[in-house]
């Protein structure tokens, strides 16, 4: 039986999260199409009769502006040294640019077993273009990486990668148990579900400026009663989110409370506000309150 950590690094947008939903089945981690949707490493626990993949999402790897830009690097550079196996997911419809160069320089000069993943192959209409593309990226190494080309959001090939990560993983007894997930607990996925509609319903500089907080997530039976507070770094961006009337506050929680209905099965009672903390992203304090800090 084979059991490890495969760390997944890349640049912002080229399909992590996506990828791993995919492998898992189920929504574990929010995508959109936007950079610095994930911010944190979150895991996904994949097991089957051959062991069992604990999977590190990282964030989006790009030169960091400011404090919480440092924390997402810290993010993805930790899940390096921890890991059996790295995948270097890369955007197959283009060839490597300088983010790529950066990574390969940076984070993945290891010892390491590194695969190259290739995502959005289904996008390039030419093969000799994904094989020129394909080129661009093994040129970034020393080393002779495996390549493994796929779709993250139809599945194409996802087996075919499976099957390679178990190649290259020791053997080893579960570290999960094989009905565990991932270890993201409830309020963690509420803060990342709340966010994720900022994001799909804001554009231009809010998603980047907004942290969420659960004050409070009371449990019963029949009703889950959560009450979380969105923060902001202007008056101006929080008279954007809270909307005309506060229709787009009432429509962020609308859609987060209808998708949180989905994973517990029952009633959810979402309570929303919104609040400003000025320039909180370079501020130390004020990322430790919100959960953006390296574990010691």
């Amino acid at each position: 039986m084979k059991s490890g950590f495969t760390a997944i690094i890349g640049r912002p947008n080229v399909g992590k999260s996506t990828l791993l939903n995919q492998i898992l089945g189920q929504k574990i981690v929010i995508a959109t199409d936007k950079a610095q949707t994930t911010r944190k490493r979150i895991k996904g626990i994949y097991t089957t009769d051959k062991g069992q993949i604990v999977f590190i999402d990282t964030p989006g790897v790009h030169k960091p502006l400011n404090k919480l830009g440092e924390f997402l690097l810290d993010e993805a550079k930790v899940a390096v040294p921890d890991a059996d196996l790295i995948l270097f997911l890369v955007d197959g419809s283009e060839p490597a640019g300088k983010g790529d160069k950066w990574i390969a320089q940076n984070i993945l000069k290891t010892e390491l077993p590194v695969i190259i993943v290739m995502n959005k192959v289904d996008k390039v209409k030419k093969l000799n273009k994904v094989e020129e593309n394909l080129l661009t990226y093994k040129l970034l190494f020393e080393k002779n990486y495996p390549v493994v080309k796929i779709s993250a959001k139809t599945g194409r090939n996802i087996d075919t990668l499976i099957n390679n990560i178990y190649k290259n993983l020791p053997d080893g007894e579960l570290l999960y148990p094989e009905d565990v997930v991932t270890e993201e607990t409830m309020r963690d996925v509420t803060e990342e579900i709340v966010r994720e509609k900022i994001l799909l319903n804001t554009s231009d500089e809010i998603p980047h400026s907004v942290a969420v907080k659960i004050e409070s997530y009371v449990e019963s039976d029949d009703i889950d009663r959560i009450y979380a507070t969105i923060f902001c770094e202007t008056k101006s961006q929080k008279g954007i989110l809270i909307g005309k009337g506060g229709n787009l506050l009432k429509k962020i929680g609308t859609e987060a409370r209808q998708e949180l209905e989905k994973i517990t099965e029952k009633k959810v009672f979402l309570g929303l506000e919104v609040k400003v903390e000025k320039d909180w992203r370079k501020k130390q304090s004020a990322l430790k309150n919100f959960g953006y800090e390296q574990e010691k």
